[in-house]
This record gives C-alpha cells, sequence and structure tokens, in this order.
C-alpha cells in the first residue's frame, strides 16, 4: 500500500469548495472514473472554445493540490472525448494521493508544442473557473507533454499581473532538448534504414526524400510500415529463424543508429507519420533535418555507409520555425523538477543534460533540480517515482529549499513499497 504524503498530510487545505458536479453553467458531463484512480471520485468531461476535449477528476477527499497534465506524444489522429481517460488511468497515482486532475487532448492531432501548450493552460482555467483556485497548482508533463510543460511553464507560469498561474513543474520522462535537437537521430534512422533496406520508399514507389516521412496526401498504416521492416530484417522472427542477410542487415542498422531492437519499428513509425505531418503541415514541405556532416559508424562497413547513405541539409527557416515553436529558453520562473529513466529507450537521457545547459546558460539552475531513475521504460516511471516527485516538490515550494536527487531513494522508500522506488 502507498501511504499517505508526510508533507500534504501537515499542510492547511484551504481554497474554494468544489462546484456541484451536476453544475449545468459548467458545461462539463459525469463520466466513469478509470477504477485505478480508487474510490470516492468524480469524473466530468468537456470540450473547450478550441476544440480541446479535457477530463477532470476530483477526489472526494481533495487536498486543494491541482495536477494540470500535458500529455505525450504527439498523437496523429483525431482527439476523442475519452482520450483523457488513458492518460488518467497511466497517471492515476496521483489522484489516489489525493490531488486533483485535469488532463486535455489538444485541439487537434499532430505536431505543435506551443498550441498544445495553450490547451494544457486553457484546461487550467476551466479548472479555476469550475472548482474556485486551488491551494496550489502543478503542472506535469510525460514524454512530448514535457516539452509541451517546458514551453507552458515558459509563457502562461505568471499572469498579466506577475502573479502564478503555477506553482511548480515536474517533468518525467520529458523531451526537454526541444524539437530541433530531439528528432534529428531519427532523421538519421531514416537514412540508414534505408540504406540498408531500399524499401521505405521501395524501388517500385516514387522516390522522396527520408526527411519528409511520406509525400503529402500518401497514406500508411504502422502495420504495413512494420511488413516492411519485417521483409528486411526478419525483426518479427526469432533470431535463429533470420536469415545471414536479414541478421546483417538489423545488426548494422541498430549498431548505427544506437536503437534497440524492441523499438526499431516505433521510431521509424515517428520517423515516418510524425515527419510527415512536421514537415508538410506544419512547416510547408520545408526540412528540419541536417546529416550533411554525420560520420555513421559501427556498421560492417562503415566506408560504404558513409559513401552511399541519403545526405541531406537543413533549410534555415524550417529550423528557425521549429525552434521557435518548441525550443527552450530556460527562462524558468517556478521550481521544475525533472525525473527521467537513465535508460529511456524513447527519450534519450542525454537530453537532461541539454535542458541543464539551456537553464543554466539563461542563469536560472537555482530553479532546476534533475532525478534520475535505472528504468528502462518511457511511458510511465513506478508510481513511487511520481509519488517522490511530487513530494520534493511541495517540500521545494513551501521552503524555498531546492531537494537534493541523492535523497530521492531514500524519502520513496517512506512513500511506496520498495519496487517501486528506483531513484539512483
Amino acid at each position: 500500500m502507498i501511504r499517505p504524503l508526510a508533507l500534504i498530510a501537515a499542510l492547511l487545505l484551504t481554497g474554494a469548495d468544489p462546484a456541484r458536479a451536476d453544475d449545468p453553467a459548467a458545461g462539463t458531463t459525469p463520466v466513469h472514473c478509470p477504477e485505478t484512480v480508487g474510490a470516492g471520485v468524480s469524473c466530468l468531461s468537456g470540450r473547450d472554445a478550441n476544440g480541446a476535449w479535457y477530463v477532470i477528476a476530483m477526489p472526494a477527499d481533495w487536498n486543494r493540490r491541482l495536477i494540470v497534465h500535458a500529455h505525450g506524444g504527439p498523437r496523429m489522429g483525431t482527439p476523442e472525448a475519452a482520450d483523457p481517460l488513458e492518460d488518467l488511468d497511466r497517471f492515476s497515482v496521483m489522484v489516489r494521493q489525493g490531488y486533483a486532475w485535469i488532463g486535455s487532448t489538444y485541439r487537434r492531432g499532430g505536431y505543435g508544442v506551443r498550441m498544445a501548450a495553450e490547451d494544457a493552460d486553457n484546461s487550467r482555467e476551466i479548472f479555476w473557473r469550475r472548482f474556485g483556485r486551488p491551494e496550489r497548482t502543478i503542472l506535469h508533463g510525460q514524454s512530448w507533454g514535457g516539452n509541451v510543460a517546458a514551453k507552458a511553464s515558459e509563457l502562461y507560469a505568471l499572469d498579466m499581473e506577475g502573479g502564478r498561474n503555477y506553482d511548480g513543474v515536474l517533468i518525467t520522462n520529458g523531451v526537454v532538448s526541444g524539437g530541433t535537437r530531439a528528432y534529428q537521430f531519427r532523421a538519421g534512422l531514416r537514412a540508414v534504414y534505408q540504406f540498408y533496406c531500399r524499401n521505405h520508399p521501395g524501388p517500385d514507389e516514387p522516390a522522396y526524400p527520408v526527411w519528409q516521412g511520406l509525400p503529402a496526401g500518401v497514406e500508411m498504416t504502422r502495420a504495413e510500415l512494420r511488413q516492411r521492416v519485417e521483409a528486411c530484417t526478419g525483426i518479427d522472427k526469432a533470431a535463429r529463424d533470420r536469415t545471414p542477410a536479414e541478421a546483417r542487415r538489423l545488426q548494422d542498422i541498430l549498431a548505427v543508429t544506437g536503437v534497440k531492437e524492441e523499438q526499431l519499428v516505433s521510431h521509424l513509425s515517428w520517423a515516418t507519420f510524425l515527419f510527415q505531418d512536421l514537415v508538410q503541415v506544419r512547416l510547408g514541405g520545408r526540412n528540419p533535418f541536417d546529416n550533411s556532416t554525420t560520420v555513421y559508424r559501427g556498421s560492417s562497413d562503415d566506408e560504404a555507409l558513409n559513401a552511399g547513405v541519403e545526405r541531406f541539409t537543413a533549410d534555415p527557416d524550417a529550423v528557425a520555425q521549429l525552434a521557435y515553436d518548441s525550443d527552450l529558453s530556460g527562462l524558468i520562473v517556478l521550481p521544475t523538477l525533472t525525473v527521467h529513466a537513465r535508460h529511456d529507450p524513447t527519450v534519450s537521457y542525454r537530453s537532461e543534460a541539454i535542458y541543464a545547459a539551456i537553464v543554466r546558460a539563461a542563469g536560472r539552475s537555482h530553479l532546476l533540480a534533475q532525478a534520475a531513475t535505472d528504468e528502462d521504460q518511457h511511458s510511465k516511471l513506478a508510481d513511487g517515482g511520481y509519488l517522490t516527485g511530487l513530494a520534493a516538490l511541495e517540500q521545494w515550494i513551501g521552503d524555498g529549499r531546492r531537494p537534493d536527487s541523492a535523497g530521492f531513494q531514500t524519502a520513496c522508500l517512506a512513500l511506496a513499497p520498495r519496487a517501486e522506488c528506483r531513484f539512483e
């Protein structure tokens, strides 16, 4: 059993009383909560003025704190009303701990960090109007949502009078390196994959530069993409059943790119469908990626690879537009805590060092604390990681003392079972 946070239990709870869940003026509809949030929780669904769906979870024993959640992705499909329930289920430990929670789908699918940041902040405003201002409001982002939350904290941390809209920021496994850095390796993966496999695009298809992801208007399913990867590498076979050629191609692709075998199709999917949206729709067909000077190493024949791999040079306007949308200034004004799995297979732990350097260059390192776990999953940390992160952030907000991550494992063990505590 997870024990209550001693810090929260000791604090006096103040703030407005929740509005009635059946208030017709609220524009919300009661929905079934995921079972994981526990008993005594009311969930409401609604849609904001921009078309973004949101879900609110309100515990009966609300601790007068609010989590504003920015989800990962970006998701390519049309947002659906039930989508935030999946996020609520994943991070339900926060609600079981007494926090209210609101998560938004964003107004559309596809790339757009500033858009998503605005929609996340709109959800905060919706909650405040509906239930009154909580004692504390914490912004949380996971994965690409970490980029969204970091951008939102730069844009919306303060109101027009300088008052705080948020009290702190928690980013977990976040894309905190910004868009211009985060996706370059996937563009390289597409080039390396194409050198060895020659089937994406195939020889019987119109040629296009791989940095496009897919040409405008061309459709492909993830299953169809996987079929191409299987045809080249035998990735769905047991290693003993692959042909020597399949095994060699797979080994070369993985060795050069650093991608894990079980993540190859996922990374190629982002470099296909996300790139198509990013390049064709958001950047007007212009290329933000560059491998013109990259030296690829680790293959069975690096000389042949570097001589034959597709090369491309970034369009400066595309880079500038992507940077404006998604890169971070480091000008943070709130206590900000990041927690990242050191063996994250999707977003490299190295992005944390990049973010630390950005914040340091902005002179704001005193507002950034970073912690690592020994986990190897991306989409969700162990529950103890979130409990410890929230407790550390709450204490930082309360007494102004920046937390030392060296004590996080001990703190976690006071909050959660040992199996849920993975801090290094």
